[in-house]
Formats: structure tokens, sequence, C-alpha cells
């Protein structure tokens, strides 16, 4: 948290710079590139949009990209480095539904990932197909940050920015150099960038597995009462993946997209080798969504008020991490009442290197954020520390959050607790001079109903198939997706639907989610979680922009103390409790009290 604060202010002012069109240290050098690229894209950079014409060619521009990713996927067999020629695990084209899943969740900065990266997806998917779009989707959300503070910072604008703008400078004056030099430290920490074959090592102990018995024709032979025989296998080598995997890394943590090269992601020896990659990767998720509050105390010329946000959204990362640990640290009854002495707390799918605390704690940091990178397996916590992470994104991620999304997600929580001071006092809401009517209201609810309903909605539909397992092929599916019965399973669904909307990509991987009806839902869920929460985000930009300024009076309602900084706080989570409250009850909550029954799942 010291070094956060320290880092804060200057990339806060950087950014400032970058967003504002200001000249920068790396004008010299880029400004010719920069001009260029606008020449190319026939862009002019002083001609400005307004919101709808800003989110329309935010629309367009995810669109095409989203579907330029999904033709690298199915074509992947087509496309260099797919396995043929340089000794690779041959890499087949991806199914429609996954490609189509992995497609909007690569868009939307979700990168859910359904698929085991090392043996999924070629080198060139991963880099021109993943990793790109992992700059680009962050670049969206701080694009979008930044056009919300232009609307509460101008008075009587029609205009919010330039997208086209704000995409070329993030990218050239942020992300890539920033980037550059994070992605060449990875390396020196001992993460593989090369485009090698993968290594096989000689294991020294034979492993005996047990597989499905096929026949001539491949297909699983099944028994009389039609389960699947399996026999066993020997395995004698280990398969050890290689490529380009720091430059991936780099922007999956900067960006907070969190889409892993190797499905044990950030666990992985070759994604996270050392106790310092550890802490700088959990340091790079914040750092971006932290200085994006000082950007905003700058350009609205109230820094108090930057900081601010900035202490409310400390306040509760503190809380969950310390809650998220003890409960890690406590572990589980039961072990103690079966005569297992417990010394080290519930060490259940965690990395032995990193053990309890760096895994609540990057398990908080990544939900804060709409990361997703993982050094420990969420579905193993205890149920109040599968809680923390699970709560976190159902508040929005707007602790620190997403590159931008983090930003724009608490201005919304501002605009709502702003509304509730105006009622208390009998007075019309204001914010920053801007009186708060009844459209921001609307569109600040739409924000929030979206989020529920998206998570809720999609989470009892498969948690209705599960629990009376109707008999159609689709509800099938779904019954199976789940790999615990009670509220454990509850809780996997609804993690899903939970970390598609919010962006995230986490899991809670117990459920098999790699099916067409669970990919094509979480699909819609993450494209539902982004776009149908930006729309109303810019229309209450360019309202808040075509506003006059009103003189602060005995009655306005400060922004940048500490009981402003109470009421947000008390904003966020009275939202999400009665939003969620329910529906977590019928998972961790009541999990927790069954564990101490001696219940187990």
């Amino acid at each position: 948290m010291g070094i956060l604060l320290l880092i804060t202010k200057p990339l806060g002012i950087y950014l400032f710079q970058v967003l504002d069109g200001k000249n920068t240290f790396l004008e010299p050098v880029l400004g010719p590139v920069e001009r260029f690229t606008y020449r190319l894209l026939r862009v002019d950079p002083r001609r400005e949009q307004g919101w709808k014409q800003y989110t329309a060619a935010m629309l367009l521009f995810s669109l095409v990209t989203m579907v330029f990713t999904y033709a690298v996927l199915r074509l992947q067999d087509h496309l260099p480095f797919h396995g043929i020629i340089d000794g690779l695990l041959n890499k087949t084209a991806i199914t429609p539904d996954l490609a189509f899943n992995t497609a909007a969740s690569f868009t939307t900065n979700t990168n859910w990932q359904a698929y085991t990266g090392e043996n999924t997806m070629s080198y060139f998917s991963q880099m021109v197909g993943l990793a790109s779009h992992n700059f680009w989707s962050a670049a969206v959300g701080i694009a979008i940050a930044a056009a919300l503070v232009r609307g509460i910072a101008r008075h009587e604008s029609g205009t919010v920015g330039n997208f086209w703008v704000d995409l070329v400078r993030i990218h050239y004056y942020l992300l890539l150099p920033i980037c550059i030099f994070y992605a060449a430290f990875l390396i020196s920490q001992g993460i593989p960038q090369n485009f090698k074959p993968y290594d096989t090592a000689q294991l020294t102990e034979k492993q005996t597995i047990q597989v499905p018995k096929t026949d001539a024709s491949n297909n699983p032979v099944k028994d009389t009462a039609g389960n699947v025989v399996l026999q066993d296998q020997s395995v004698e080598t280990q398969s050890i993946v290689e490529g380009p995997i720091a430059s991936q890394i780099a922007i999956k943590m900067l960006g907070t997209n969190g889409g892993g090269f190797v499905n044990a992601n950030a666990a992985h020896p070759f994604e996270n080798p050392t106790p310092l990659s550890n802490f700088l990767q959990m340091l790079s998720i914040f750092a971006i969504p932290s200085a994006l509050t000082y950007y905003l105390g700058r350009a609205v010329k109230n820094q108090k008020h930057g900081w601010a946000v900035w202490g409310a959204m400390a306040a509760i990362f503190l809380v969950g991490v310390i809650t998220c640990w003890k409960a890690e640290a406590d572990g589980s009854p039961n072990l103690y009442r079966n005569g297992v002495v417990q010394t080290d707390g519930n060490m259940e799918g965690k990395e032995m290197r990193f053990g309890i605390f760096n895994s609540a704690l990057f398990a908080t940091i990544t939900t804060d954020a709409s990361c997703g990178a993982v050094n420990s397996m969420h579905d193993s916590f205890t149920p109040i520390g599968g809680l923390v992470p699970l709560f976190n994104i159902q508040l929005g991620e707007i602790v620190f959050g997403g590159v931008g999304a983090g930003l724009y997600g608490m201005l919304i929580f501002v605009i709502l607790a702003v509304f509730i001071a105006g009622l208390m006092v009998g007075r019309t809401p204001e914010y920053l001079g801007k009186k708060i009517q009844a459209f921001e209201v609307k569109m600040a609810g739409l924000v929030v109903l979206v989020l529920t309903l998206s998570i809720l909605g999609f989470a009892a539909w498969a948690a209705g198939a599960n629990n009376f397992g109707a008999p159609d092929p689709v509800t099938n599916a779904l019954t199976n997706g789940t790999n615990n019965n009670g509220p454990h399973g509850f809780s996997e669904i609804l993690y899903t639907f939970s970390s598609a909307t919010g962006n995230n990509g986490s899991a809670f991987a117990g459920i098999g989610a790699n099916t067409p009806w669970y990919n094509t839902t979480i699909a819609l869920a993450t494209l539902i979680g982004r776009f149908f929460m930006i729309v109303p985000i810019m229309a209450i930009a360019g309202s808040l922009a075509a506003k006059k300024l009103v003189p602060a009076g005995p009655g306005s309602f400060p922004v940048d103390g500490w009981t402003f900084i109470i009421l947000l706080i008390g904003t966020v989570l009275l939202i999400g409790a009665l939003n969620f409250l329910p529906a977590l009850a019928l998972g961790p909550v009541v999990e927790h009290f069954l564990m101490y029954t001696g219940k187990l799942f």
C-alpha cells in the first residue's frame, strides 16, 4: 500500500498528460509516429466527438476486433506457429462456441478461459489474437474513464473527447512503453520469451493414470450401465511449456486482463517465478487504476476529491484482505474434529511458494480489479475466504478496479452517494458544481441493475437446471457442470456469472464450463457486463458535460472529506448487500455454518 501510494501521484500526472493531449517526455520519439497514425486512419485529432459518436466509435472498434480474434481462433490450424512445422503440440481449430466465448471474453477485458492455454492455443493465437486484445480492451476501459471524467470537468460542452485519439495515445504513450520494460524485467526473473518447441522431460517416477477406453473410431467405450470404461495408462514423460510468455504476462497484469498463457496462470513458475515477480504483478494490477483517481482530482481541479475516492477504495480493499486472510489462516474445523493437527491453515489449492497470506492478498487484489489472474485456486478457499473475491466482483470491481472500469464504476456510486446526500438535506443533489437530476440517477440505476440482472438471471437459470435435472441435452450439460454438491456447487455457478458479468475472468474452477451452453451464456454475460454498462455511463458523461456550473452554497455536499468517504463506502456496501446477500446466503454463508456442523461438500 505504501508503494502504491508513492506511485499514484507521478503516474496520475503522467496520465493527465497522456489523456489531455499534452506533450510527454516521449513526444520527440513517438510524436511523429502518432501523427502518422492519424493520417493513416484519416482521423483529425483536433475534432472532438459527442458522447453518442464516442460510444459508437468504441462499439465499432470492439466489434471489429472481436470478429478478428474469432477468425484467428477458428482458423488457427491454417495460421503460422500452429504446430505442424515447429514441433509444438499440433493445435487444431477452436470450436465455434469456444471461439465465440474466448473472443467475447478478451474483447470485454474479461479473459475467461474455458480451455487449457498451453494445450489449446498456438503461439500465433496467443500473441496476435489474445495478447493484442489485452492491449485493445485495456485501452478502451481507460478511454471510457477519461471521457466520463471530461464530462464531469467540462461545462456547457457538447463533446467528451475523441475516441480514436484516446486509443492511439493510450497505446503509444502508456501501455506499450511500460510493457516493453515490464516484459524485459519478467524475462530477467525467469519467464520464457521464445518460439521454441515444448521440451519433454523424463519422469523420475512413472505415473499411472486412468483414461477412457476408446474403440477403433476413437469413441469412448461404455459398459452395460452406460458408464465410460476406464483403463490404466502409464505416464513416463512431462511436457514443459515454452513460448512468448513474458510479453503476454506484462500486459495481462498491467491491463488487468488476467488471461494466462498456461492453465495454472500466475501459480505456474513460468508465469510467476519469484517473490519479486509476484509482488510486482500484484502492484501492477493496481497501478493504473490507482493513478486514475489522481487524474480525476487534477482534471476536475479538486485533488482532495481524487484522494477521497482513493481512500474509500483503499479502506474496502484492506478490510477484504484481512477477512480473506483470517478465514484461510483459520482453515477448516473439520480437520481438528477428525484428529488432524492443522498448523498452517487452509493450504488446499495454494502454491507452497506463496503460502496463505500472499494467496489471500493476490485473490483480493485480482477481484478488486477486473483482472482475474490467480496464483491460487479460489474454489479451494474456505467459504468466507471464497466469499471475499466473489463479493468484490459483485460490487462491480470498483475497489481500484480494472484499468478505467474501476474509476467509472466507482463514479456511478459517487453519483448515487451524492443523490442520497441531497435527499437527506432536502436539496437538489450537486456533484462538483453540477446538479444531479433524474436522468443521471436513472442511468446510474440502470448500470447497477444491468450488473445485478445478468449475474442473478444467468446464475438462476443454471442453478435451476442443476437442481431439477430436466432430461433435455441442454440441461443435462448444465447438471454435469458443477464439481460439488450443495451450496458450494451453487457458489461455483454464482461465481461463474459474477466473474463473466463483472469482466473479471477468474473462476471457482471446479465448474466444467467448456460446453456449448456455458460458452454461449458466459460470452453473453461478458458482453452485457461491458457494453450494456458503458452506454449509460457515456450518456451520463454527455449529460454532465452539457450542464452549467452551479456556485457552491451552504447546502452543497462536500465530496472531499471523511463524511463523503464514509457515505461512499456505505453506498457501495449497502447496494451490494441488497442486491446479492440473498444469493450469497444460499452459497458461501450457509456453507460456512454447515462446515462447523461437520458437513462436507
